[in-house]
């Protein structure tokens, strides 16, 4: 079987995989009128098996990984069809995502599948998981997009990634790159060497990247670990998730402007409030309490992230952020305000390329190396939350028009909760996935993100912009 060598960032996320946290996306496209199996499998083979990586299995080495050509593919095996439980409401549909969610993929072959719901709302929809070897959430929200029937779909502004990114510069994997090739081949050291003596220019400003980040390593290693709450519970491996009903990205742009805040300042906010009145409803003293999400940070030049499948690359290439959510903060204007301090201190950091460069150079080192890494970084985050700028117009799969699309970002290490936020044909929906043991009703979390935005948006409304003292303590 022919073999392929996977990028050492790749093999890091397969490194990831735990039983009880298994490093899977979830995805959910929901179709307005019902789709046969027979046609969704041909469908499926002409358009993803484009994609010579969903025929390949991802093999981790001792220090390299590698993708091999599976021997007998067969596409029966990865699209199957699926009965929801009566009623067969979005309730059972959200009980069976978790179910599969917490489903380690079979060994040996492709980790990816597609579950067909043939009835669901007078259509259908479909549970697509694919492990997160094969591609950040960019790429494989372009891939799956590329089972659609295109009709004008554009990208929405939404995305904290283009916020952040723009202060960051691309260099992380040229540096590693240069570094790692060189543990490889020594004779590369001596020309290396001879080089940057000959051009001290260059060796000075590789010097200066490389100090950079290696401050931000320090940062990161410095920070505090996070608060003793729910959200750090051990695991149980058992996962649940829920969607909120979609809110007008309109809507959350006016509140922006009026506010003079960014829509992400604005999501972040409400993710932040619904967190906090989860966690006292549950019990929890949040009172002045910050806790950190880890923020996937897009690094992909714009000339790879065209949906074509001869254009498009697959992998990962994106590094993460810490973002401070002040749950504790009740007041929906002054928690939001806190949280537009905090992105814009980020915007300056290259905290988002130190990570990639981190990652980059643990999946070339064993296997314990990453295990020491993870917990590390585990220990500084609560959750993760990630949004992707989805379709600005309709799509249809196979001529049936697409209602909904959703995603749910995995969580790795001892981290099992995540949010996830995601546009489509002008609407922006949040989803939670987490282990049961952290937040067994998420259906609950979701309802409260309504409500935060409806706070908000009934200040704006009322014209309250001023912090008023006796506000903290709403609940």
């Amino acid at each position: 079987m022919s073999a392929e060598r996977m990028s050492s960032v790749d093999r890091a996320w397969l490194l990831m995989d735990r039983p009880a946290n298994p490093m899977t996306i979830v995805g959910l496209i929901v179709l307005e009128q019902p789709i046969e199996l027979e046609p969704l499998r041909a469908l499926i083979g002409q358009r993803l098996l484009a994609f010579p990586r969903f025929r390949q299995t991802p093999v981790a080495g001792v220090l390299e990984g590698s993708w091999v050509e599976t021997a007998a593919f067969s596409l029966d095996d990865h699209v199957r069809s699926i009965a929801l439980p009566s009623p067969g409401n979005q309730r059972q549909l959200e009980l069976l995502g978790g179910e599969l969610a917490s489903t380690p993929f079979p060994p040996g072959r492709p980790l990816w599948s597609f579950h067909l719901i043939g009835e669901y709302r007078g259509g259908s929809a479909i549970i697509v998981r694919i492990h997160h070897c094969y591609a950040d959430g960019v790429a494989l929200l372009k891939v799956l997009l590329a089972l659609a029937d295109a009709q004008g779909a554009g990208a929405s502004p939404l995305q904290l990634s283009s916020s952040l990114q723009a202060a960051v510069p691309h260099t992380g994997q040229r540096l590693w790159s240069a570094l790692l090739d060189t543990f490889r081949q020594g004779a590369d050291l001596l020309e290396a060497g001879l080089h940057y003596t000959l051009h001290p220019g260059e060796a000075a400003g590789l010097a200066g990247e490389a100090l950079g980040i290696g401050a931000q390593w320090l940062r990161l290693a410095a920070l505090a670990g996070e608060p003793s709450t729910r959200l750090k519970r051990p695991l149980s491996g058992s996962r649940r998730l829920a969607w909120a009903r979609a809110l007008s990205l309109e809507e959350v742009h006016t509140i922006g402007r009026f506010l003079g805040c960014t829509v992400n300042d604005v999501l972040i906010s409400i993710l932040a409030g619904a967190l906090g009145r989860y966690l006292d409803t549950a019990g929890e003293s949040v009172a002045g309490l910050t806790i950190r999400a880890a923020v996937p940070v897009n690094l992909k030049p714009a000339a790879l992230e065209q949906p074509a499948a001869d254009q498009l690359s697959l992998g990962n290439r994106f590094g993460l952020v810490f973002v401070e959510l002040p749950i504790g903060v009740r007041h929906p204007l002054e928690r939001l305000y806190t949280v537009q301090a905090g992105t814009k201190a980020l915007k300056g950091s290259a905290q988002a390329l130190a990570t990639f460069d981190l990652l980059w150079l643990v999946g070339a080192l064993p296997p314990n190396v990453e295990e020491y890494a993870l917990s590390l970084f585990s220990a500084k985050v609560s959750l993760v939350a990630s949004n992707l700028p989805g379709p600005a117009e309709a799509l249809a799969l196979a001529g049936r028009r697409i209602s909904e699309v959703l995603f749910w970002v995995p969580q790795s290490g001892s981290v099992g909760a995540g949010v996830s936020m995601l546009t489509y044909c002008g609407r922006v929906q949040y989803g939670v996935m987490a282990d049961r043991e952290l937040i067994p009703d998420p259906a609950r979390l979701v309802a409260l993100l309504a409500e935060e935005f409806e706070r908000l948006a009934l200040l704006v409304l009322l014209g309250s912009v001023a912090l008023e003292p006796q506000c903290a303590s709403l609940p």
